[in-house]
């Protein structure tokens, strides 16, 4: 039996009162109205391993704040910063792209642009991670 499966059955013999109040310990929320009892002991589940395993991966935490209506999650990743005044660098199908890093985002071809992602689409025509195409991706 795993760590797991040993937190699951304890939580799963919790009185629901019990299972909200944990929830709202990790979430500094409520739980969702109507949220079955087996999602409660998951989701406390998971939030336990993440904690013990070294937290989510920013993906996750972006969609879990998603999910619960912009609610804090308990860890969210450093937020990656670029300083204003930063240049980036890309070639892409043979031509060099500059972006130049402002206090509200983003500059490109003389158009603003609100995240490195939109400025990877407008390049590329197509879904990038704006981090991962400019190489700053951790």
């Amino acid at each position: 039996m795993s760590v797991a499966d040993i937190g699951q059955t304890v939580l799963a013999d919790m009185s629901r009162a019990e299972l909200v109040a944990r929830w709202q310990d990790q979430y500094g929320t409520p739980p969702p109205k109507g949220l079955s009892r087996r999602l409660l002991v998951g989701a406390v589940t998971y939030t336990q391993q993440a904690k013990l395993h070294g937290g989510y991966r920013p993906a996750l935490s972006r969609r879990l704040v998603k999910l619960v209506g912009g609610a804090q999650v308990t860890q969210l990743a450093p937020p990656r910063s670029l300083s204003a005044g930063t240049s980036l660098v890309r070639e892409w199908n043979g031509v060099t792209h500059t972006v130049d890093v402002v206090e509200s985002g983003y500059i490109w071809n003389g158009t603003g642009y609100r995240s490195l992602s939109a400025v990877a689409r407008a390049i590329t025509g197509a879904r990038w991670s704006g981090p991962r195409f400019f190489g700053i991706a951790t």
